[in-house]
C-alpha cells in the first residue's frame, strides 16, 4: 500500500509536473501570439508612413518637372516673337552679295529693347510685319555752276617819300627786278641778272651825266654786265627845269611795289606816277635851295597785264644857275 501510496504520489507529482507544464507553453504561446500581432501592428504603420513619403517626393519631382517645361515654352515663344520682329534684308543687298544673305547679329534682349532701327527710317503705323515704307525717288543730281574766273585787281595807285638808308643792297630789295646807273658813265646801266624785265627806261630831257658823289651806297651779287659791286655811289644827273628821267613798270594785275632811290642839288625835284590805263596821278616832291638831298620813293600800283606804270623824275624849280639838278641811282620791283 505504501508502495502504491508512494506510487501514486510520484503519479501525483508527475501529473502535476505536467499540468504546469502544460500552463506555461499555454501562457508562452499567448505571449508569442502577441508579441507577433504587436510585431507586424507597427511594422505596418511604418510602411505606410514611407509610402506617404515617396508619394510627397513623386509630386514635387511632376511639379519640377512642370515648371521646366513651362520656362521652356515661354523661352521658344519669345526667341520666335523676336526674329519675327527682325527686319527682312533689302532685295538689292542680297544681289549685290551674289544672292547670298549673311547673318545678322540678334541682341539677346527683349525687341522692346532692342533699340535697332531699320534702313528705311522709322516704322510708320498701319504697315504689316516685315514691311516697309517705300523708298522715295532718287533726287536728281544737279552740276552746281562753275564759280567766276576770280577778277582781277582794281587798279590803285600811290606814291610816298622816306629817307634813303646809307645802303641799299638791290638783290634783297629787287627781288623780281632792279636796275642801276651811272657805274660806268652816264648811259652806262646794270641790270638783275636773270630779273623779270619789268623795268624800262624811256628817256628823258637833258643830258645825262654820272657822278660818284652821292652819300648813300648801294651793292648787289645778282647783276648782269657787273655781277657784284660792294660799295658803289655813282649815279648820273640831269640839269635845268623841265629836265629828267622817264621810266616805266611792267603790271602783271598783282600789286607790285617799286622803290626809286634818287637825289637834289639845290633844286626842287617832283616825282610823278601815273598807269597807262588812266585815271589820277600821284607825286611826291623834295626840295633844297642850299645843298644836296637824296630820298627813297615807294609806289605801290595795280594794273591789268599789258598795261604800266609810268614815272616821270624831273626838276621843277631851281635855286642857282649853276645846273640846279635832279640825279637817279636805282630802282628796285618787289
Amino acid at each position: 500500500m505504501r508502495s502504491a501510496a508512494v506510487g501514486g504520489g510520484r503519479v501525483v507529482e508527475l501529473e502535476g509536473s505536467v499540468a504546469d507544464e502544460d500552463r506555461t507553453r499555454t501562457d508562452s504561446g499567448a505571449e508569442d501570439a502577441s508579441a507577433k500581432h504587436r510585431s507586424g501592428a507597427v511594422t505596418s504603420g511604418q510602411t505606410r508612413a514611407a509610402l506617404r513619403r515617396v508619394a510627397r517626393a513623386r509630386q514635387r519631382r511632376r511639379w519640377a518637372v512642370e515648371g521646366v517645361v513651362v520656362l521652356a515654352c515661354l523661352a521658344a515663344l519669345i526667341s520666335y516673337l523676336s526674329f519675327r520682329s527682325e527686319p527682312a534684308p533689302d532685295d538689292d543687298q542680297a544681289g549685290r552679295s551674289g544672292g547670298v544673305t549673311g547673318v545678322v547679329a540678334r541682341s539677346p534682349g527683349f525687341p522692346a529693347t532692342d533699340g535697332r532701327t531699320g534702313d528705311a527710317g522709322p516704322a510708320e503705323p498701319g504697315l504689316r510685319p516685315r514691311q516697309r515704307p517705300p523708298s522715295p525717288d532718287p533726287t536728281p543730281s544737279t552740276t552746281a555752276p562753275a564759280p567766276p574766273p576770280p577778277s582781277q585787281q582794281s587798279p590803285e595807285l600811290s606814291v610816298t617819300r622816306g629817307e634813303m638808308p646809307a645802303e641799299v643792297n638791290l638783290t634783297a630789295v629787287g627781288a623780281r627786278d632792279w636796275m642801276h646807273w651811272g657805274q660806268r658813265g652816264g648811259n652806262s646801266t646794270v641790270r638783275k641778272r636773270a630779273g623779270s624785265g619789268e623795268i624800262a627806261d624811256e628817256g628823258g630831257a637833258g643830258t645825262r651825266v654820272a657822278w660818284d658823289g652821292n652819300q648813300e651806297h648801294v651793292r648787289w651779287s645778282d647783276g648782269s654786265s657787273q655781277r657784284s659791286v660792294r660799295d658803289s655811289s655813282e649815279g648820273v644827273y640831269t640839269c635845268g627845269a623841265g629836265n629828267g628821267f622817264s621810266l616805266a613798270v611792267a603790271g602783271s594785275g598783282e600789286s607790285r611795289t617799286v622803290h626809286l632811290y634818287g637825289g637834289i642839288w639845290m633844286a626842287r625835284g617832283r616825282l610823278e606816277a601815273r598807269l597807262s590805263t588812266g585815271g589820277p596821278a600821284s607825286s611826291a616832291v623834295l626840295e633844297d635851295p642850299y645843298t644836296s638831298q637824296s630820298a627813297q620813293f615807294t609806289i605801290k600800283f595795280t594794273v591789268p597785264k599789258g598795261a604800266r606804270l609810268l614815272l616821270t623824275w624831273k626838276v621843277e624849280k631851281v635855286f642857282t644857275p649853276h645846273c640846279g639838278n635832279v640825279g637817279l641811282q636805282a630802282v628796285a620791283v618787289r
